[in-house]
């Protein structure tokens, strides 16, 4: 049984013409969420999506800002409804680091009515990853690694499919040498690529720790990647954005370079 990939979301944290980066691996009537955008939003795209919030028990966030973290705390609100109305069977599973558990648990606190607080912990479940640490989800092995981020704790992951392929997520930071066996030849690549090279003076990629279309090619081509795809992007020119960022990394890219529009689908 193959997967498919929905990509969610694609822009970063300051874009209001798209919803930010997000997307779910889905195999069988099962979907596996990576991170969740920063607000109700997410309740839309999975929507949008026809993805069922009763086909969701298995969650991934990759570190807490806003634009990745908040999406899970409306996830949760309305998870628990569906289980407190019977129509959600088993377990939601969220894994994450420990610094977010603590994050995102003081949030729900908060923010959520205590008769949905105490579910937490029962059907709703947080499983701390560490580094180099395999889990299996929706099935496939999967590897967590912590992507030793200087801003914000971050953990990204490789999954094999199962066809044998691999799909290798980085997380919102550009590709770090510590992570090449993760990344090395892998059949699927998710790459962030904050804008143009030729607009890197304007957004200023590099003092956020991001990189342009032009850096993430290089990357994806010196890794001998299959298919790049990028993601968490500006969204000042969205009609035009894949076209651009096409023509701009296809000189350096040899492989099959991928721009995804929100909701875009492949088969993996």
């Amino acid at each position: 049984m193959n997967e498919r990939l929905i990509i969610l979301g694609t822009g970063n944290a300051a874009v209001t013409r798209c919803y930010n980066t997000c997307f779910a691996i889905e195999k069988g009537e099962d979907y596996f969420l990576v991170d969740a955008g920063g607000g109700n939003g997410i309740l839309t795209q999975l929507e949008r999506a026809n993805i069922s919030l009763t086909q969701i028990h298995e969650v991934f966030i990759s570190h807490g800002h806003t634009d990745h973290l908040l999406g899970l705390i409306w996830l949760i609100r309305m998870i628990i409804a569906e289980i407190r109305s019977g129509r959600y069977q088993g377990q939601m599973t969220i894994y994450c680091h420990a610094e977010l558990k603590k994050t995102a648990l003081t949030i729900v606190r908060l923010t959520l009515p205590e008769k949905f607080v105490k579910l937490i912990g029962d059907r709703v479940v947080f499983k701390v990853v560490k580094d180099k640490q395999t889990k299996k989800i929706l099935g496939n092995k999967v590897t967590f690694f912590d992507i030793q981020s200087d801003k914000a704790k971050q953990f990204g992951f490789a999954m094999t499919l199962s066809s044998g392929r691999r799909l290798t997520f980085l997380g919102d930071e550009p590709y770090h040498e510590h992570e090449y066996p993760y990344a090395f030849g892998t059949d699927w690549l998710l790459h962030e690529a904050f804008c143009l090279y030729a607009e890197r003076e304007r957004f200023k990629p590099y003092e956020k720790a991001h990189t342009t279309v032009k850096d993430a090619c290089e990357i994806g081509a010196r890794l001998a990647v299959a298919n790049l795809l990028l993601y968490h992007t500006e969204d000042r020119n969205l009609a035009r954005r894949k076209a651009l960022y096409t023509a701009e990394g296809v000189p350096f890219f040899g492989g099959n370079l991928l721009v995804p529009d929100d909701l875009e689908e492949f088969e993996l």
